[in-house]
């Protein structure tokens, strides 16, 4: 029986009041049966507390259940210390996996080694891994503040493989006896500031006009075409950057060019694209563990190359629609539904690109007059639900911003002629470094990787 049908049948009452502390707080049953695996349990054990009234949880601060109630109720509180540290202890102490995920898609550098600490105390496993990762990749901005941290979690956190920024280039199929520099993929040696090789494509693929996501350390491709008529690439390729190895997995049912593909929490999204020059809505999920695609809900409209991002642990999409409208909109994976979320208007300008940076998601759109060496950037905050422009205009040279990456604090963008590093601060960008820029003309593609060798050949 799943959680959902357990709480359908659970007897009287429907609602339980849960006293914590000096606090009572009315809950019903089914959102605790279907969240909790405390409760689940509890009230399927039989004992005298499965039917009553009002349960006690001595243990537990009100701090921390309010806030998982809030998380429950599809909130995205923005949490204090002493109540990250006790919503930690709820997840861990009630096993509440929405909980848990929430408190993942929220680690920032400005929580994470609260949670990695409080993580380790209350044994919330995947939670204590993914703030350690947060720590590693932010370790130099970080390194003053982390002699708060015993020796063995200093020492986790240093055994970790940092991500490195990766990116390939438009490359389609080739003869196999003609050496195509394209047919790479490449990443930046921040060391030596030298781009090098991590591996060439396999023969059959194609990166121009791919769909291209990574999850789970892994390079997934889909899509592309060859050839002048834009034939569509039929098979789909995964590179695992911990075996160094390619292999081929489905394509979508409806075959597609120009296509968004999104990685999230398990699943590939293919959204959109195109296929014989007619723009397509419908989305297609790929399920990594069961190696099977469905069609999940359309898009509100045919759209190509939408610019999609990830922000606690949800997937945005912005579709243009004219005139000089820009709308984001929500995936909603439990009622499979694209949800409208704001909409930004801007004379002779559409969002070409949108990357998130904790409750906030950033769009790169041309500047004035089709101005694309000029791109604005416009932030919408997920809480406040307000939006602000960034001030002034950013280089934008060859389309570098619009293949933005965003590590910790610091946002990656490159082209031919350099790779630029900004820090995001709280009403800015502000530009943190140059380094070199990639070895290649054309359009690129951008990654984070955790690269287990750093022996290659320098690229060129």
């Amino acid at each position: 029986m799943t959680p959902e049908e357990e709480g359908s049948r659970a007897g009287p009452p429907e609602r339980v009041r849960i006293r914590v502390e000096e606090q009572s707080f009315w809950v019903e049953k089914t959102l605790l049966v279907e969240s909790s695996e405390y409760f689940r349990a509890l009230f399927r054990s039989g004992m005298k507390e499965s039917t009553q009234e009002e349960i006690g949880l001595g243990e537990l601060s009100a701090a921390g259940f309010l806030a998982m109630l809030r998380v429950l109720a599809g909130e995205r509180p923005v949490l204090g210390s002493e109540e990250t540290f006790r919503a930690v202890e709820c997840a861990a102490f009630l096993q509440v996996k929405p909980l848990a995920e929430y408190l993942i898609h929220s680690i920032n550098s400005d929580n994470c080694i609260l949670l990695y600490q409080a993580a380790a105390i209350f044994g919330l496993l995947d939670l204590f891994h993914r703030a350690a990762l947060y720590i590693r990749d932010s370790y130099a901005e970080l390194e003053e503040y982390l002699d708060c941290l015993s020796a063995d979690l200093l020492a986790y956190v240093e055994a970790l493989l940092p991500s490195t920024f990766v990116a390939v280039g438009a490359h389609t199929p080739t003869f196999e006896f003609l050496e195509d520099l394209s047919r790479t993929i490449c990443y930046l040696d921040e060391e030596t500031n030298t781009w090098r090789t991590l591996s060439c494509l396999p023969l059959s693929a194609s990166t121009f006009l791919a769909g291209m996501a990574t999850m789970d350390n892994k390079i997934y491709i889909v899509g592309g075409v060859y050839g002048a008529s834009k034939q569509v690439v039929e098979s789909s390729f995964c590179y695992d950057a911990d075996a160094n190895t390619w292999s081929e997995f489905p394509s979508p049912h409806q075959l597609r060019y120009d296509v968004r593909l999104v990685g999230h929490e398990g699943y590939l999204y293919a959204i959109g694209g195109e296929y014989e020059k007619i723009s397509l809505k419908s989305v297609e999920r790929y399920d990594v563990a069961s190696n099977t695609w469905t069609f999940v809900s359309d898009l509100p409209q045919p759209s190509a190359a939408a610019p999609c991002a990830q922000a606690m642990g949800q997937i945005f999409v912005c579709l243009w629609k004219p005139l000089d409208t820009s709308v984001i909109y929500e995936y909603e994976p439990r009622r499979d539904a694209w949800l409208p979320v704001t909409e930004l208007k801007r004379h002779q300008s559409y969002g070409h690109c949108m990357v998130a940076h904790r409750d906030n998601l950033y769009v790169m759109r041309n500047g004035p007059s089709d101005d694309f060496l000029r791109c604005v950037i416009d932030c919408f905050n997920l809480t406040s639900r307000q939006w602000t422009a960034l001030p002034g205009q950013f280089v934008n040279s060859k389309g570098a911003l619009f293949t933005a990456v965003i590590r910790g604090d610091t946002v990656y963008t490159v082209n031919k002629m350099l790779t630029l590093l900004y820090s995001v601060e709280e009403e800015t960008w502000r530009f943190k470094k140059e380094r070199a820029g990639f070895p290649r003309s054309g359009s690129l593609q951008t990654f984070l990787l955790r690269l287990p060798r750093r022996d290659h050949t320098v690229a060129t």
